[in-house]
């Protein structure tokens, strides 16, 4: 009697899933992690080493003037935006040629000089007609009769002297950046949201058309809930650059990281350590916010995967 005995059977190793062990490590941000790791190295290097503590402790003032800058100036554009490209779908002619010569005007015109424009040159001459409205009104007296026994004076006096003798200097140059940077900013995310728009099916109208929606209903109801997931992860982007972009509020004398940085390297001759302090803490900066935005991307693909 001949006994066999079974061959033990060994599992054949995938090549498959190591295909995607590799795939996954190389899509790793194994740049993060160097640059993180320069950072850190360059930090704990400089540490004590003079002048940086001082010159940290000098930018580390900006870095609110940065922030707040950034996102007062980007809250106004996303609104502007968000108005100006609603408008562009007007059916009235008008209305769609004045929206499309703001959006091409502005965005062929450098930021650095909108900037300057509405800071040295716009908003002087919109105090200028304000004072001279303001001239006007406080001579300006309507009289009304209801009988002859009830005439009353209206008069517009204390508002007119107030418009009056506001002057240009009482305009800080942090709000003429601010609306500089929030115009310019404006046209392009008025591109965002025309194509985020765009992007929702044109079926999904028709469909809310039938079942009696207003037009107004069917962009509030049915497109914007939409098209506002897909335009976050681009506008979250647009912060970003907006925030590097607030670095030209400082040459309107506005006390953000940049101007602190400059205000000490021309004060010691410092140049290369100053820059070196404030370039590296935009990076920080960005990179924080990038990796937020990335976080947000792969959030919202997720919640589409299990749509």
């Amino acid at each position: 009697m001949t006994v066999v005995y079974a061959t033990p059977v060994t599992a054949r190793p995938n090549p498959q899933k190591k295909n995607i062990l590799i795939r996954r490590l190389a899509r790793a941000p194994w740049w993060l992690l160097l640059m993180a790791l320069m950072v850190i190295l360059f930090a704990l290097s400089v540490n004590d080493r003079h002048p940086y503590p001082i010159i940290w402790r000098a930018v580390r003032q900006g870095i609110w003037t940065t922030i707040w800058v950034s996102l007062v100036a980007y809250s106004i554009a996303v609104v502007l935006g968000l108005l100006v490209a609603l408008l562009r779908r007007s059916n009235n002619m008008i209305i769609y040629q004045l929206s499309t010569f703001y959006v091409e005007g502005v965005r062929g015109i450098p930021t650095l000089v909108l900037v300057y424009y509405m800071a040295l040159a716009a908003i002087p001459q919109l105090i200028t007609l304000g004072n001279e409205l303001g001239e006007w009104l406080s001579w300006l007296k309507i009289t009304i009769v209801l009988s002859d026994d009830a005439v009353y004076h209206l008069t517009f006096q204390g508002i007119g002297t107030s418009l009056a003798e506001f002057n240009t200097r009482q305009f800080p140059n942090a709000y003429r950046a601010i609306i500089g940077l929030a115009i310019s900013y404006s046209a392009f995310l008025s591109e965002v949201f025309r194509a985020g728009i765009d992007s929702i099916g044109k079926g999904q109208r028709e469909a809310a058309e039938s079942l009696g929606m207003t037009r107004w209903q069917i962009m509030r109801l049915v497109v914007l809930p939409q098209a506002i997931r897909v335009v976050i992860p681009p506008l979250a982007n647009d912060f970003i650059a907006m925030l590097k972009e607030s670095s030209l509020v400082s040459i309107l004398g506005v006390e953000d990281i940049t101007r602190q940085g400059q205000t000490y390297a021309a004060s010691t001759f410092t140049f290369f350590q100053a820059y070196n302090v404030v370039a590296l803490t935009y990076l920080v900066l960005t990179l924080s916010l990038s990796m937020a935005v990335k976080l947000l991307e792969m959030y919202l693909h997720r919640g589409r995967e299990h749509v």
